[in-house]
């Protein structure tokens, strides 16, 4: 299938932002929060975007993700008829000695506290080096998705 992304998704424990390349403000909402399609409006920096995404597979390492840029305007106005659950985050970019590149997001708000870093691959199973300020791996684990911590915030866990 097209348009796949495949990404793998840690906590993390360490500091990071020395590393960073970029950093960039995204808010973002969910027009549809379920597992077969998940409908989001995200505005980063200046900039909307509409993107669809699949149920993942077995490993949750792969899904369907379909993105377009959209206007600033469009998207704050969809981000109005989102789903209750507003994401603000900050998202720093930082490379990997294999041209790749780690996104870190710094959530804020009712999911202060909580960062997670993500990286996308080639194909599952590429290797890529583990810096020592990444925590356990979260792949697949739903509670750590974007749209299930817009229903389920961070400041609710009760084991952190």
């Amino acid at each position: 299938m097209k348009n796949q992304e495949i990404e793998r998704k840690f906590l993390v424990q360490g500091d990071f932002k020395q590393l960073a390349i970029k950093s960039t403000k995204i808010i973002q909402g969910f027009l549809s929060s379920v597992p077969e399609r998940t409908v989001r409006i995200r505005i980063k920096g200046e900039k909307g975007f509409l993107t669809i995404k699949g149920i993942g597979n077995k490993t949750g390492i792969s899904r369907y993700e379909f993105e377009k840029e959209i206007s600033l305007d469009e998207a704050k106005d969809l981000l109005a008829i989102c789903e209750q659950g507003i994401i603000d985050k900050t998202r720093y970019i930082i490379p990997t000695n294999n041209n790749l590149f780690f996104e870190v997001d710094e959530f804020h708000g009712e999911n202060s506290g909580l960062t997670i870093a993500e990286i996308e691959l080639p194909t599952e199973d590429a290797l890529f080096e583990k810096p020592d300020w990444l925590g356990k791996e979260v792949t697949g684990t739903i509670k750590y998705y974007n749209s299930a911590i817009s229903k389920n915030p961070f400041k609710n866990w009760i084991n952190n």
